[in-house]
């Protein structure tokens, strides 16, 4: 009888440490970064691959960004994959460190002046946004008019229509769209050349959420393995990434495949500094497969290979395709 109970005991034990804990998280339609199933979604691939190498499962539903927030605070769901953070949020919910900026360019009709440095250049001026982000106080400059719609698709029709003057589009965004649909972006548009703000996003977990500060630690931690093992390059489709990845505080350039170019790499998105935008005119560290390389001459030449580049659109390329 002992040994049945011993047993028992053991199997229950396995079990209760064996199950993997399951969240269920929200976000809205945002392409490229949350998106319906079965399109490009880079903060769902991210956190979904990051949270399983924690033994942890989730699942992500679409839904309206305010029905997102509202659905968190009743236990709806779990948490959001990409949140901004703000005060009033961190009162309702814990949230890692960031995984990702949002670096958010100017975009103008073409022929528009987009060199502002910051808010108060654009005084006057009528500024398409997402409705219900946390974008902050815009520097506190007077006599903006902040006009928010549902998507990047409604404001670049507001755009277009003159509605508004300009609209705040992601840099990394804006990178797939050079890829992709250089004709219509250079047809159309005007693109600023430096963030006017930056916001880090953040997995976010409702504090009622069981083991939540475990889960967001050990989240933290993987996603910094994560910057290291090209998984960053992959799911992102880029072949250079800015990154810590020693910790001294400076980014370092991280190549993601055995092909570096001819030619140092110029314009690379930045992961996990919000000032990492700012250091293109500072001497450049560079990553390749595990080692760090104090210049681009120190590189080996067998990684400095030309890049094919591929300007055959795809189905899969309708993701980051805004309609003009």
């Amino acid at each position: 009888m002992k040994k049945i109970f011993l047993v028992v005991s053991l199997l229950l034990t396995y079990i209760a440490y064996g199950q993997k804990q399951e969240l269920k998280l929200g976000a809205d339609v945002w392409p490229l970064f949350t998106n319906v199933e079965n399109e490009k979604s880079i903060l769902t691939d991210l956190v979904s691959e990051a949270l399983s190498r924690s033994e942890i499962s989730s699942t992500f539903e679409i839904d309206e960004f305010s029905q997102v927030l509202s659905k968190i605070d009743n236990g709806e769901y779990d948490g959001s994959p990409g949140l901004w953070i703000s005060e009033a949020r961190k009162e309702k919910y814990l949230f890692s460190k960031p995984y990702l900026y949002n670096q958010l360019i100017l975009v103008g009709r073409r022929g528009s002046d987009v060199s502002a440095k910051s808010f108060s250049d654009l005084e006057g001026k009528r500024i398409g946004v997402v409705s219900n982000y946390e974008y902050g106080d815009f520097d506190n400059s007077e006599n903006l008019e902040i006009i928010p719609d549902l998507s990047n698709q409604k404001n670049l029709e507001n755009l277009l229509s003159e509605k508004i003057d300009y609209m705040l589009v992601d840099a990394l965004l804006i990178q797939y769209m050079l890829k992709h649909q250089l004709n219509d972006v250079t047809k159309y548009l005007a693109i600023g050349q430096s963030p006017l703000m930056v916001k880090s996003l953040h997995l976010a977990l409702g504090k009622n959420v069981k083991n939540a500060q475990e889960i967001l630690d050990d989240f933290d931690k993987t996603i910094e393995a994560m910057t290291t093992d090209k998984s960053f390059n992959r799911i992102l489709e880029l072949n250079w990434v800015r990154a810590d990845v020693d910790g001294d505080g400076k980014t370092e350039l991280v190549l993601g495949s055995n092909m570096a170019g001819s030619s140092a790499p110029k314009n690379i998105y930045g992961l996990m500094m919000d000032n990492s935008y700012k250091q293109n005119n500072e001497p450049q560290r560079y990553y390749v497969d595990g080692k760090l390389y104090e210049d681009w001459d120190k590189v080996p030449k067998s990684y400095k290979l030309d890049l094919v580049e591929d300007n055959t659109p795809s189905e899969k390329d309708t993701y980051i395709r805004l309609d003009f």
